[in-house]
């Protein structure tokens, strides 16, 4: 895999939104009245612009998250993915979003320490996997994390999930795609919830426990009838994603990452000496 492939899986995601995100948005459009149905058109009309102009679905590009499932040692494959950051931030091109936390210096493109942010998993089966996504600032800064008494269960997590997307309110451009992580400890609870965005919205878990919960989630959500955009309506979130591991026997870590509309996700795997990119 090269630097020039990571660019061009970047480029794809920035400019097109998957299908089955872009399906979702026509499928609330349809279901909604007004102004809230016209917000949604816009949105549409936004994704076909961007796609057939080759310009980025929102100014907001994102800081990158990068999800690496690989056999071999991952120090080669993390310096191409930061060439091809580096290479995709001139070329489609992105914003560039990476500062220094203190004193807010921007690198200008969008590297930094801890930057990109790259998790790496054994892939005991061989070959290369990447995973992709693009998070902005409106959806990230209304995410949050707590760790909840053992004995709250799931009704402790579906009040911290609710009270998390009512606090958020319209800030992260709902629509929105809500990724819950349970379990594990605190940090691997965000990076389960992370995850869980990365996941197809038309492609249920096989888990009958969290499917159960997803749907109950999306209910309750939409119940709330923030609305697109915050005018109201029936449609709050796309879809709720739910990724857990075991715990503690004392703790019960809960993690909600809220993602706007334009969930922007790719995947490049080898296939022998080839490169695929898969929506």
């Amino acid at each position: 895999m090269r630097a020039e492939d990571i660019a061009e899986a970047i480029r794809l995601m920035e400019t097109d939104l998957p299908p089955d995100v872009e399906a979702a948005l026509a499928r609330c459009r349809d279901e909604e009245e007004g102004i809230s149905r016209e917000v949604l058109g816009a949105m549409l009309e936004n994704v076909r612009i961007a796609r057939e102009g080759g310009a980025p679905i929102c100014q907001d590009t994102g800081s990158l998250v990068f999800f690496v499932s690989a056999k071999e040692c991952c120090s080669e494959i993390c310096r191409i993915i930061m060439e091809g950051v580096a290479m995709a931030t001139e070329a489609v091109p992105l914003r560039a979003n990476i500062v220094d936390p203190f004193s807010r210096k921007n690198t200008g493109n969008n590297l930094g320490r801890g930057n990109p942010i790259i998790h790496i998993d054994p892939r005991p089966e061989g070959g290369l996997r990447i995973g992709i996504l693009a998070k902005g600032a409106g959806s990230e800064n209304v995410s949050a994390a707590t760790m909840l008494d053992p004995d709250q269960s799931v009704g402790g997590i579906k009040e911290f999930v609710l009270q998390t997307v009512r606090k958020a309110g319209a800030k992260p451009c709902p629509p929105i795609i809500v990724g819950v992580g349970v379990g594990g400890s605190l940090d691997a609870a965000a990076l389960l919830s992370k995850r869980a965005l990365m996941r197809r919205l038309d492609e249920p878990t096989e888990d009958a426990l969290a499917s159960h919960l997803e749907g109950d989630l999306l209910r309750e959500i939409n119940s709330l009838r923030i609305g697109p955009m915050g005018f109201g309506g029936k449609n709050t979130a796309l879809a709720v994603r739910l990724e857990a591991a075991d715990c503690h026997t004392a703790s019960l870590p809960v993690a909600v990452s809220i993602q706007c509309w334009a969930l922007r996700r790719v995947f490049l795997e080898t296939e022998g000496d080839r490169v695929l990119i898969r929506r």
